[in-house]
């Protein structure tokens, strides 16, 4: 199940929508029982008269076929009582949808980008963006440790929004097509690169609500989680504020950093740790990637000749066109973009010597500027 917290038992299993978190999902959900009962009826009904009509005028029985081509009467009624039947549907179905669609006086607007593979949340009216990544263990994985209870619905940074405040999503891609897709709150929306898509959701209760990518958006589709905390209003103003505070001191921080200089074993240690978290999964944790698809990094003359070392790092920081290899200039921190590339070039017997600081890495994107 993708709905809330806690693990979920074989008897709280269903195979029917769930009522989610939300007046507008329990309206969906009311909506689906609705349709969904008067398809029962029709078929009921439909099936009973073919049923009673082959055993009480039957052959064997002496019944003789009535004869009434072009009856008016007839092709009336079966173009009349169809078309209330639809009526009867589209009613209410046009009501929920046009209030699925109200994206109208929203108290927060959250920009969610798509990348592969992970979540981009940006609050419009804060200064708060962070990414989201699958958090789960790769031991779990590779089936090397039991699956834990959210396997693979686990994220390090999930999305936190308050409680009874209508909250307007704005969604987009920076690459292929995903789709944001949180059941609880009935909000399925495509992120499409160039485009944005709204949806909204105002949610009634606290905790955790889980979701994933609904869209095959590539090789780890199935790694790119979405994780919801909705907080009550107080609780998630003192979040916001921390949490803008922590990210106003980071930015600082990297300030400091980039004249620091790292020694190679530094380098090195922090470079492995942002490489499992973002580049092992296509690139493969020794370094051989996968053949046809991903390049190998090992042995690999962009991560071995000194003359393709600012080529590396362009790389790391803004990827490749046309290809899987996406830039990660926002998401890391110009340390970790130089640990990683640190780690890259002396990792899996490459050992070139090079340790790449932070200040050249903010000079290189200043001249990219």
């Amino acid at each position: 199940m993708l709905l809330a917290s806690g693990a979920v038992s074989a008897s709280e299993i269903t195979f029917n929508m769930t009522r989610g978190a939300t007046a507008i999902s329990q309206q969906v959900y009311d909506l689906h029982m609705t349709i969904f009962y008067i398809c029962c009826l029709i078929g009921l009904l439909v099936f009973g008269a073919m049923l009673w009509s082959i055993v009480r005028h039957r052959k064997s029985r002496g019944a003789k076929a009535a004869q009434f081509h072009e009856s008016t009467r007839i092709e009336l009624l079966w173009t009349a009582i169809p078309v209330l039947i639809l009526v009867a549907m589209a009613v209410p179905a046009t009501s929920t949808l046009l209030k699925m669609e109200d994206t109208s006086k929203a108290d927060l607007t959250v920009l969610v980008t798509g990348s592969q593979w992970k979540w981009h949340y940006k609050y419009l009216e804060h200064p708060v963006e962070f990414y989201s990544l699958l958090a789960t263990d790769r031991k779990q994985i590779k089936g090397e440790q039991p699956k834990g209870d959210h396997y693979l619905q686990e994220v390090d940074q999930p999305l936190v929004l308050p409680v009874g405040k209508k909250i307007r999503f704005l969604m987009t891609s920076d690459d292929v097509i995903h789709s944001w897709w949180v059941p609880a709150f009935a909000v399925k929306r495509d992120a499409n690169p160039g485009y944005i898509n709204e949806s909204w959701t105002k949610i009634d209760k606290p905790g955790t609500y889980r979701g994933q990518c609904a869209e095959l958006c590539g090789k780890d589709h199935g790694f790119m989680p979405i994780v919801v905390v909705a907080k009550p209003a107080e609780e998630f103003d003192g979040w916001i504020a921390k949490t803008a505070e922590t990210q106003a001191a980071a930015k600082a921080q990297q300030q400091d950093l980039a004249s620091q200089t790292m020694t190679l074993p530094q380098a090195m240690e922090i470079g492995e740790k942002v490489f499992l978290g973002h580049c092992a999964a296509c690139h493969q944790p020794a370094g051989t990637g996968l053949p046809g698809i991903f390049p190998a990094l090992k042995g690999s003359k962009v991560t071995t000749l000194a003359e393709n070392r600012n080529h590396h790092l362009d790389l790391v920081l803004h990827g490749k066109s046309g290809t899987a290899m996406l830039g990660f200039g926002k998401q890391l921190s110009l340390q970790e973009v130089a640990a990683v590339v640190t780690y890259e070039r002396n990792a899996w017997g490459n050992n070139t010597g090079d340790v790449v600081q932070a200040a050249e890495v903010q000079s290189l994107i200043k001249q990219d500027k």
